[in-house]
């Protein structure tokens, strides 16, 4: 009975440590540590954690490696590793955490469009499932644009009583940094990158169901990958140092719990389940955890996030509604 909710604690647990990787990456960056430095350094920490994992745990378990299967590794590395987390990171310096993670919620409606448009998903837009997941596409985007660019009043609310000193400091320091038009539209394009990478992984897993082995590829792929474009932009060693604490810990983190750990809790997760049960999660658990910036900095609750929280809450109910309906 326990085995059947593994996959759901799984995916909760993972959207938690998303929501801390906002908060730590953006205070990195914050503090000076240039994105494209921040995503090497995850890679490569990532792929020094979880190679031994996956060597104990899966070498002796079938199949092995093959040429297409070593092609969509690489795939996997490039544009779910590689092109999302860079995206992402770009964006996310020219944002904010809440504002990143608001906009990660059009993950499932963008992984349902590619889906359909590769004709690996049947909308079935007749039928009372393929009207509910359209509907359910169009209510996701409109709601993660929504908290993206409008802005209403400020609601009021209990000031918590945790608080990081250093955080506080940080944000005040950056008091004047908002969200640009571009830093939005890199995010969305993280998250089609992103997208595109569910795809291809739940194809993926049915040949090579290995979760650590294909992590540990994926991440080694991308730490050269992100190593040679973070030297090509970046080429003073001074940018690479990681004695600042934050710059450490938001490498440490951002590397070994979302980038090793968390990615292959997901793909074990697509094995389990489906692309579209990990996604569902997303909506969910992000409107939640997406906000724990409140406990730790001084930050305000404006109009826009709460009325997120309700188009996030129908995307999940639709969606529900269509996968019901097709079983």
């Amino acid at each position: 009975m326990l085995g059947d909710f593994m996959p759901y604690l799984a995916m909760v647990l993972v959207q938690v440590w998303y929501a801390g990787m906002n908060i730590t990456s953006k205070l990195a960056m914050e503090s000076g540590m240039k994105p494209l430095v921040l995503d090497a350094y995850c890679q490569i920490f990532a792929t020094i954690v979880i190679t031994p994992i996956a060597f104990f745990l899966e070498r002796k378990t079938d199949p092995g490696i093959t040429v297409p299967i070593l092609f969509q590794l690489f795939l996997c590395s490039i544009i779910g590793a590689t092109a999302n987390q860079v995206f992402y990171f770009l964006g996310l310096k020219d944002s904010t955490a809440t504002i990143a993670s608001a906009l990660k919620n059009v993950l499932p409606a963008m992984t349902f469009v590619i889906a359909a448009l590769c004709k690996l998903e049947d909308v079935g837009i007749k039928t009372a499932a393929g009207k509910a997941k359209v509907i359910g596409t169009i209510v996701c985007v409109g709601g993660s644009m929504l908290v993206s660019f409008y802005h209403g009043h400020t609601i009021d609310i209990t000031e918590s009583s945790i608080h990081w000193l250093y955080a506080e400091n940080m944000a005040a320091s950056s008091s004047g940094n908002g969200t640009s038009l571009l830093g939005t539209f890199l995010i969305i394009v993280s998250c089609v990158a992103w997208a595109i990478w569910f795809i291809i992984q739940e194809r993926l897993g049915k040949k090579f169901p290995k979760p650590c082995t294909t992590t540990a590829v994926m991440c080694f792929m991308a730490s050269i990958e992100c190593t040679v474009i973070g030297f090509i932009f970046e080429h003073k060693i001074s940018e690479w140092s990681l004695r600042s604490g934050i710059r450490l810990v938001a490498s440490l983190y951002t590397g070994i719990v979302c980038n090793a750990l968390a990615s292959c809790l997901t793909t074990w997760s697509i094995k389990k389940e489906r692309t579209s049960f990990c996604l569902s999660i997303q909506p969910v658990v992000g409107r939640y955890c997406g906000n724990p910036k409140l406990g730790i900095v001084t930050r305000k609750i404006i109009r826009g996030n709460s009325c997120r929280g309700r188009y996030d809450r129908c995307w999940t109910l639709c969606g529900s509604m269509g996968q019901e309906c097709r079983d």
